[in-house]
């Protein structure tokens, strides 16, 4: 079999396949081997077998296959744009059938050369390194979590607030019976009708199986007969034990059965803090046993009251009360009494006080004893320092007392305490300076004069001996003082 080598002018000459006949120099000459030289016929060669599909070769009728030579030339054009356009030139000096074969071989080898380039781009455009540019975009579509604010169920919403509901009706339950109405006699005189007898009613409590009931002083203030209803409304008189007009306390005591007596727990008011649940029951309006609810809104307050006298360590609340609500129990979530209620802000809404049940727990018992409470004295008049007036009086400290009057043979001055010597006028007042300053008590700073007050009332008895600590002249002192009763 031979090779077709084609010529410039469109002859076509057949080599020896072997290795010697192809590398010999008679090679070169066309009439070189006569039998393997000749003219190669394109017009013989049937359209339909120009191309065998397994190979890109030429084939005769006769299925012989021959090797396209020049087309190895491909690899030395820079593309295939320009291989093309010079073999079509090259193809213009061959045969017209030759031009033919050349010509769709040319455009097969373009369009799989062509195709091959695609193939190559198109793997090199979606094969990506693992850490590719995408890596942001993926991060930028990506939907955060959200944080769970998870909300219980609504069934389970209903349950707590019915289980509140069922424990305050629960403790309505137990203490209710123990709540009672006070109707207090008085007798007032007229100018021109005389006597005239006027109805007060109130609230109060059961403290003990004894019948001894606690109410405020202002209800049963002036009274000539007291009446208590009890929750099955059995009406019994009752009688005045003891009184506490500073801290608006007062006992009654009703004979009656034990078993017909429901006490109330008294609670702790080392326990209360601020926002802690507050039940008030009582009798607003002579409405019996009306039940409000709120919360303790602050503790510690001072109140003053009518008769010109401070309650100290008093609980505020927003819990309703009203007219007729004095003197009945403000209790805690277990049904304890916190507190006694006692007064209303006026012209405000849900401001509410009541007294303390520490009060209750020291001033009651002395009440039930000795019918009144004996309350401690210092036997001393003064005025509360700030800032400013220190400033205006040029005084060592900015808060205590500053003592302004002794009383005759009070605690104060049996002590030695001095009072004012000259009197100043600051703006429109006139004050009275030279006296001690009164810094503490036992070691507790004193701020102002209700702390001073205050200190004595919660935490002293009459008979006992308090250190002061003073400042005379600018120099500290300490002196020893043993409190009397307040006359």
């Amino acid at each position: 079999m031979g090779i077709f080598h084609f010529g410039a002018n469109g002859s076509v000459t057949q080599s020896c396949e072997s290795d010697p006949c192809r590398g010999c120099a008679e090679a070169k000459d066309p009439l070189h081997c006569r039998g393997h030289s000749g003219f190669f016929n394109p017009s013989s060669v049937r359209k339909r077998n120009i191309l065998n599909m397994r190979s890109p070769q030429l084939v005769t009728p006769s299925k012989k296959p021959y090797n396209l030579h020049r087309l190895s030339d491909a690899a030395s054009c820079a593309t295939p744009r320009e291989w093309m356009r010079k073999e079509v030139i090259q193809m213009n000096t061959h045969p017209k059938g030759i031009r033919w074969a050349i010509l769709i071989g040319l455009l097969t080898l373009l369009i799989l050369g062509t195709s091959c380039s695609l193939s190559g781009a198109v793997s090199q455009a979606v094969v990506l390194p693992p850490t590719s540019s995408l890596a942001p975009v993926a991060q930028a579509t990506t939907v955060p979590t959200a944080i769970s604010l998870a909300t219980p169920p609504l069934d389970d919403d209903i349950a707590l607030v019915e289980a509140a509901d069922r424990l305050v009706s629960a403790i309505y339950a137990r203490v209710s019976p123990a709540v009672v109405h006070i109707t207090s006699r008085v007798i007032t005189l007229d100018f021109f009708w005389g006597p005239l007898p006027s109805e007060g009613t109130g609230s109060g409590f059961i403290i003990d199986t004894q019948g001894h009931i606690v109410t405020n002083y202002h209800v049963v203030e002036n009274a000539e007969s007291i009446e208590v209803t009890l929750s099955d409304e059995t009406k019994v008189p009752a009688e005045l034990v003891g009184i506490d007009p500073p801290n608006d306390l007062a006992v009654l005591r009703i004979a009656l059965p034990p078993e017909k007596l429901i006490p109330v727990p008294l609670g702790d008011g080392a326990t209360l803090r601020v926002g802690q649940r507050a039940i008030a029951i009582g009798n607003p309006f002579g409405l019996d046993r009306t039940l409000t609810v709120g919360v303790i809104s602050a503790l510690g307050r001072p109140l003053q009251t009518d008769s010109n006298t401070v309650i100290y360590n008093v609980i505020q609340t927003d819990a309703a009360i009203n007219p007729g609500n004095s003197g009945g129990p403000l209790l805690n979530i277990r049904g304890e009494v916190i507190g006694v209620n006692t007064a209303i802000r006026q012209n405000a809404e849900g401001i509410g006080f009541a007294v303390s049940v520490d009060t209750v727990r020291r001033v009651v018992p002395e009440l039930i004893r000795y019918g009144r409470y004996a309350h401690p004295w210092l036997g001393v008049l003064g005025y509360s320092i700030t800032p400013e007036l220190a400033q205006a009086l040029n005084l060592p400290v900015e808060r205590g007392v500053l003592v302004a009057r002794l009383y005759r043979n009070s605690p104060a001055d049996r002590a030695g305490i001095r009072g004012a010597v000259r009197q100043v006028r600051i703006g429109n007042q006139r004050i009275l300076i030279g006296g001690d300053v009164l810094v503490a008590i036992d070691g507790t700073p004193i701020r102002d004069w209700n702390s001073l007050q205050e200190y004595l009332e919660e935490n002293t008895r009459v008979g006992q001996t308090v250190t002061l600590s003073i400042l005379r002249d600018g120099q500290p002192l300490e002196l020893s003082v043993t409190l009397a009763e307040q006359p």
